[in-house]
């Protein structure tokens, strides 16, 4: 398999086989490291030199091996957003979480990021040429933007509706891929600036990894303080907004006049992003609409309280411009284990990096969580967010590491690795539901009357005699199974999407 289309960063590919290629044609008499292959695990025999540049490439695929913990856990955390954004619904205690805490959908934008730093340090580890390296950053961190606001920015109404376009004065203009394309420059941008001051050899020490790429952990601490300064210090003036879903538009008033505040009404988060991208720009249905103070359906979806206060009516914004500034922590954390993965040539010495350093950040994300100090939210995307998320995905991560590549467990994971290897193709057509729309179009006199519609209703729900199970039943055969074998075939086919 060609590495350039193996080897991705989060959702797009981003291929090392020129790398390699080029460190051959500049010194042919250099042994091959064990690492070399930016994925590799284990070192392979010593073979006679070869006599071309071309030769020497085909001896580094002959003598790689790919860890392929990268495409399974990419692939899982595709598979969880299915799951969560269709059955959601079904089952709220799976979705999102209203406020304060974490439930199974809050680890998906997080385990993204994670993913998204492992595969930097790898793909990055080695720069022939940093204006090069410069110029693919900036033209995929522009391509994810482009697909973020055409999926996300409101022109797609996938899958139920099958209309397009969107009103300007509304578009949205943050979302999951313009997330991961900031984080994503950023982190790139200073794994690339600091090449030059990159270590080949790691001084002994648990802690040398940390002090040998220092300047990555800068660039997640001044983070950290803009993330931190910003949400305590900004003072929060009271705020006005129109609701465009009701039958006449009317204006409401929330009081503020705060600083430090984490609620929903009140927090800096919103009110930066209300400053920069105005607030018909923002996300329209919030989850805060699920809290108690809000429905008394909660955690359920459902009709407004009479005293519900009027916050509960307002937009908000997920994917927003501070709460990304604190999102980049997620990316620092996944370049770390990354560089483990590259300095460190033994399993036991990677996982014992690997497992200490979850251990620690969950630990941290819970006394700062049960102290009341920095409750874990992912709407605020909090320090302790970061750390309890980050930690699970570290755990994650080592445990798919031990299984699959350790002990050579490949069998069970192979769909999640198909997925993971055309994680894009997958996220538009099944998380988006481009593919969903594109069945729902061909209908027989009623839009309702589609396959997509028939499959749900006969298929599953009318089998099991219930909604909520028939679902969840159709979200993981028509749905996760689906995708797994049509990226499996593809897999076959050699045939894959990268930005």
């Amino acid at each position: 398999m060609d590495e350039a289309k193996r080897v991705e960063e989060g959702l797009a590919g981003d291929g090392q086989t020129q790398l390699i290629k080029e460190d051959c044609q500049g010194d042919l008499h250099k042994k091959l490291d064990r690492n070399d292959g930016g994925d590799r695990v284990e070192d392979a025999p010593e073979q006679p030199m070869a006599e071309t540049a071309e030769e020497q490439l085909q001896v580094v695929k002959q003598k790689s091996k790919r860890v392929a913990t990268l495409d399974a856990f990419r692939g899982l955390t595709i598979v969880v957003m299915i799951l969560v954004d269709d059955a959601g619904g079904a089952y709220a205690r799976i979705d999102h979480s209203p406020w304060n805490g974490c439930t199974l959908a809050d680890f998906v934008m997080p385990f993204f990021l994670f993913i998204v730093g492992v595969a930097i340090a790898l793909a990055l580890k080695k720069i022939p040429r940093i204006k090069d390296a410069i110029k693919k950053i900036v033209i995929r961190t522009l391509k994810l933007l482009f697909w973020g606001i055409l999926l996300q920015g409101g022109y797609s109404h996938a899958p139920v509706d099958l209309s397009y376009g969107v009103d300007m004065k509304h578009i949205r203009w943050c979302g999951i891929l313009q997330r991961i394309a900031l984080v994503y420059f950023i982190v790139a941008l200073i794994e690339t600036l600091t090449a030059k001051r990159r270590p080949i050899l790691l001084e002994p020490g648990h802690l040398s990894i940390f002090t040998a790429y220092r300047w990555q952990w800068m660039g997640g601490f001044i983070a950290f303080v803009i993330y931190m300064v910003t949400t305590y210090a900004l003072y929060v003036p009271d705020w006005s907004f129109v609701a465009h879903d009701q039958d006449v538009p009317r204006r409401y008033a929330v009081k503020c006049g705060m600083r430090g505040h984490l609620g929903p009404a009140c927090n800096a988060v919103s009110y930066i992003d209300r400053q920069v991208w105005g607030i018909n720009h923002l996300y329209s249905m919030p989850v805060w609409q699920r809290l108690k103070a809000c429905t008394l359906s909660s955690p359920n979806a459902g009709p407004f309280r009479e005293d519900a206060p009027t916050w509960c009516l307002a937009p908000f914004e997920p994917e927003g411009l501070l709460s990304t500034i604190s999102a980049i922590l997620s990316g620092t954390i996944g370049i770390h284990y990354g560089h483990v993965l590259i300095h460190f040539k033994g399993h036991s010495e990677r996982l014992k990096q690997w497992v200490s350093m979850g251990l620690c950040l969950l630990i941290i994300a819970i006394i700062l969580h049960f102290t009341d100090a920095i409750p874990i939210n992912k709407q605020l995307y909090s320090f302790s967010y970061v750390c309890f998320t980050a930690g699970a995905a570290g755990i994650v991560f080592s445990a798919f590491y031990i299984v699959i590549d350790v002990w050579g467990l490949r069998m069970p994971f192979l769909f999640l690795e198909w997925i993971g290897m055309n994680a894009m193709l997958v996220f538009v057509m099944a998380a988006q539901g481009i593919f969903a729309a594109f069945i729902n179009g061909w209908y027989y006199k009623d839009p309702q009357n589609n396959l997509v519609y028939w499959i749900q209703k006969h298929i599953f729900i009318n089998v099991w005699h219930s909604e909520r199970l028939g679902t969840l039943l159709y979200v993981i055969f028509a749905e996760i199974v689906f995708w797994g074998v049509v990226s499996g075939v593809l897999h076959k086919l050699g045939i894959y999407w990268k930005l």
